[in-house]
């Protein structure tokens, strides 16, 4: 499942919020350009001391908690940027934008909350952080983070011994291949994999309800990116859904979203669930020896019922609704439909449709446009013959 892209303010009680004179005699000096400024450099030195691994710089700045959390992860980069203070000079907004070493050719941008204090000496302290309200909170602010390298991936977890992590390393590192034997190699061929505590954990990490992802093993976020850069994709497990997998279900699952950190260059706003999501199982299930109807069994049962959808899933069948044989069909019939083209037309073909469709800056006439120049057919002969070939496949 492909993810895509979605002030905290305290009400502080005290006399001196209400005149602004009195932020001297309340000892909170005004929330003006210098005092920001003077934020900024306190920031500037904790991203400093935790690049350098100088835990005793960064205790000068403000809490350790932190550190010990992020120190096993290979940081390119890391910086804060203010982006508000508050009036009485306890908490500041920032932007923290970090990159992973050897991962992120394009950095994470995350929105926090800081809390400050004063030194002795008028300074500012930095006594705790978290993630901004809305925002959805980064791995180490549920725990120390435990990281494995594999040959194609890094795994971060939160709870885990390194041996399990290493688990999720060795299926990774086997998606990876198989993602670029189907797609090619024109991408970063690594991927980063995110192992949470819990399915609340997971969502926390989302900013999302959990109930919008139970039952689903994983997802994959990606940053937008700026102009000329390929976002950093995130693949979220939820362990509790992953952990009820046999060993070709967690393989399928991993394959299929190293497929979307491979394809997401070529996934715009233009190109319909049906498609990604169909692409991504398609590659996620090559090679097995899955037949359609182990692969698409709810699909396989509404066929059987005299029930086969006149067209290919809308994007809005692919959220959460409550029916759970609903989102299943929806996917399954996206694979049928990518398999349906990888077998009349060829594996090129569907790649080259994909991205053709992709090309567009807008949905409207993508998939009809892409049809035609790619597959030489129109919109309604291929759903006509997706559904003969769905009826052949699983009647």
């Amino acid at each position: 499942m492909a993810g895509r892209n979605s002030a905290w303010r305290t009400a502080a009680a005290g006399l001196c919020l209400l005149l602004l004179p009195a932020f001297a005699g309340c000892g909170h000096p005004p929330p003006d350009s210098a005092a920001r400024a003077e934020v900024q450099r306190v920031l500037d030195r904790r991203a400093a001391a935790l690049l350098g691994h100088d835990e005793a710089a960064y205790g000068t700045t403000g809490t350790r908690t932190p550190y010990a959390r992020l120190r096993a992860l290979p940081l390119a980069s890391w910086t804060y940027r203010v982006t508000a203070l508050r009036r009485d000079g306890t908490s500041a907004d920032a932007e923290l934008r970090y990159r992973l070493a050897g991962q992120d050719t394009a950095p994470v941008t995350a929105r926090r909350t800081l809390t400050l204090s004063h030194t002795a000496d008028g300074g500012w302290y930095v006594t705790a952080e978290r993630a901004a309200h809305g925002a959805g909170e980064q791995l180490w602010d549920q725990g120390p983070v435990t990281a494995v390298t594999g040959a194609h991936s890094l795994v971060l977890g939160t709870g885990q011994s390194a041996a399990e992590l290493r688990g999720y390393a060795r299926l990774a590192d086997r998606a990876v291949p198989a993602v670029s034997r189907a797609w090619g190699a024109r991408w970063a061929r690594r991927v980063v994999v995110l192992v949470p505590r819990s399915l609340d954990g997971m969502a926390a990490l989302l900013g999302s309800p959990a109930a919008q992802y139970r039952g689903i093993a994983a997802v994959t976020t990606a940053e937008t990116p700026g102009a000329g850069q390929a976002p950093a994709d995130r693949v979220v497990v939820n362990p509790e859904a992953y952990a009820i997998l046999g060993d070709l279900g967690k393989q399928v699952v991993l394959t299929h979203e190293s497929a979307h950190v491979a394809t997401r260059s070529a996934t715009t706003a233009a190109t319909p669930l049906w498609l990604s999501e169909g692409y991504a199982d398609w590659t996620g299930y090559l090679g097995t020896t899955r037949t359609p109807a182990e692969v698409a069994p709810e699909l396989t049962r509404a066929v059987a019922d005299g029930h086969t959808p006149a067209a290919l899933p809308a994007d809005k069948d692919f959220g959460f609704t409550g029916d759970p044989a609903g989102l299943a069909r929806s996917y399954e019939s996206g694979w049928l439909a990518c398999r349906m083209i990888a077998d009349r037309w060829g594996e090129d073909r569907l790649r080259a449709f994909y991205r053709a469709v992709g090309a567009h800056r807008t949905r409207a006439g993508a998939v009809g446009s892409a049809l035609a120049k790619v597959l030489d057919t129109t919109p309604e002969a291929f759903t006509a013959r997706w559904r003969a070939y769905t009826r052949d496949q699983l009647g």
